[in-house]
């Protein structure tokens, strides 16, 4: 085996031994942490049969809905927008604004509603938003919103319910 091969070699077998984790690695989030006490707790067979599959996978299982396919992006009536597992008010629809990304976006929550945690899946570093009271991931937020605040919390319609006024 020349030197060559081996370097080569070397730099595949530790490529694929430490890659995967800049893809899934989540910091001080549900995935990680067991010892995040929320005000409701299910087990995930309870969340099962509480939620519809595509609720269960984002809320639950910090998926993401496909951009444009919530009705909720283009939902502008007055009312409250809640979680769709334990159905605290999170969000206003004074709040709410067309950001153009295709998810439903808000530049402020109803206070003490949402957290926040460090997410460093795929190659980056964001803010993730999950319901303060359930846990469930509703999205993230990023600074490139509106004033008066500057946020944009780009939240996954699947998590949310809309009660309108």
């Amino acid at each position: 085996m020349n030197k060559r091969y081996f370097l080569q070699a070397s730099v595949v077998i530790v490529g694929a031994a430490l890659l995967p984790q800049y893809f899934t690695r989540r910091t001080e989030t549900m995935a990680t942490s067991k010892d995040t006490k929320f005000e409701i707790t299910k087990s995930e067979a309870e969340w099962q049969t509480t939620l519809t599959p595509e609720q269960f996978r984002v809320l639950r299982k910090h998926g993401t809905e496909r951009a444009f396919t919530s009705p909720l992006d283009k939902q502008y009536a007055q009312g409250t927008y809640i979680c769709a597992g334990c159905e605290l008010p999170l969000f206003t629809s004074d709040t709410k604004f067309n950001s153009g990304t295709g998810w439903p976006s808000f530049f402020n929550p109803i206070e003490g509603a949402v957290g926040s945690t460090v997410d460093r899946s795929f190659l980056m570093t964001r803010t993730e938003i999950h319901c303060s009271r359930c846990g469930g991931h509703l999205g993230h937020v990023f600074n490139d919103g509106p004033a008066p605040t500057g946020k944009r919390y780009c939240m996954n319609g699947a998590a949310l319910k809309f009660i309108a006024a």
